[in-house]
């Protein structure tokens, strides 16, 4: 059997035993979280980098292991013994079996697992975003980074857009996927009526509207909805909103990018907010 650099709470001391097999069976379970399937099936997903990790222990997110180089852990070791605090289980492994690892080209040294499923409760209140079926990873994790930045209380998830907890997610989000409120909704419709009910103001985002999204009183408490990258909202969702806004366009130009809309808007109603 191939020996293993395991560190626990109860043993803080360091092996000089590196894991250097990529035939280990731990390993590649955790090679396997590259798959949406296998995440889904091992109720765990990737951290990648070194500002993620950070972002994790800042915010006592649940970790199951750990896994770095050994130059990763001589140049970073509080982070370390941080780390290995709320895993199970921290292995130092080979620059090679760090590469299989990680789905980034040059990885940095650090990949953490992590126990997926755990999302924050999410009240009807505030400026959120309902996202319906958005399957391109850069731009969930954009609008997730945007949110936090522009201090949306909260963000909603169609069951059927790309995984919140993707790699590319979570690398674009820059860490702010530890900070902004989540929630995946089973059934996105009934979440946007219970914020009608809870006496949210639902706002589609329509080429098509009349009212021009600065023209939005974003004062009140909101739900923006916005839709697939290519399809735009449902007809089911679009016909439940109270209002319309679009975002001016130049002719010949068809649409923004969804993560430009969200920007767009979010920032408008913090400017209408700190100039009230």
């Amino acid at each position: 059997m191939i020996a293993l650099e395991i560190i626990n709470r109860t043993l803080p001391e360091k092996s000089k035993i590196v894991l250097t097999s990529l035939q280990n069976p731990w390993i590649k379970q955790i090679r396997k979280l590259h798959s949406s399937k296998e995440r889904h099936k091992q109720e765990l997903f990737l951290l990648e980098g070194t500002h993620l990790l950070e972002e994790a222990c800042a915010t006592n997110y649940p970790l199951d292991s750990l896994c770095c180089t050994s130059v990763w852990q001589a140049g970073h070791e509080q982070l370390w013994q941080l780390a290995v605090e709320k895993c199970d289980r921290a292995v130092v492994v080979s620059e090679d079996i760090m590469k299989a690892l990680a789905t980034t080209v040059q990885p940095d040294g650090v990949v953490a697992t992590a126990k997926r499923g755990h999302t924050t409760e999410l009240p009807f209140s505030g400026l959120q975003i309902a996202l319906e079926t958005v399957q391109d990873p850069g731009n969930l994790g954009t609008i997730i980074r945007t949110a936090a930045a522009a201090g949306a209380s909260g963000l909603w998830l169609s069951k059927n857009s790309v995984d919140l907890d993707n790699p590319k997610v979570l690398r674009a989000s820059a860490g702010q996927w530890f900070r902004l409120p989540m929630h995946i909704s089973e059934n996105l419709p009934a979440t946007v009526t219970s914020a009608k009910q809870a006496g949210m103001q639902v706002i589609a985002t329509l080429p098509g509207a009349n009212l021009t999204y600065w023209q939005i009183d974003w004062q009140k408490p909101s739900l923006i909805l916005l839709g697939n990258e290519g399809a735009g909202l449902s007809t089911e969702l679009a016909q439940m909103a109270d209002l319309n806004a679009k975002i001016p366009l130049q002719p010949g130009v068809e649409s923004l990018n969804v993560a430009i809309t969200a920007a767009l808007i979010l920032y408008e109603a913090q400017r209408q907010k700190s100039s009230a």
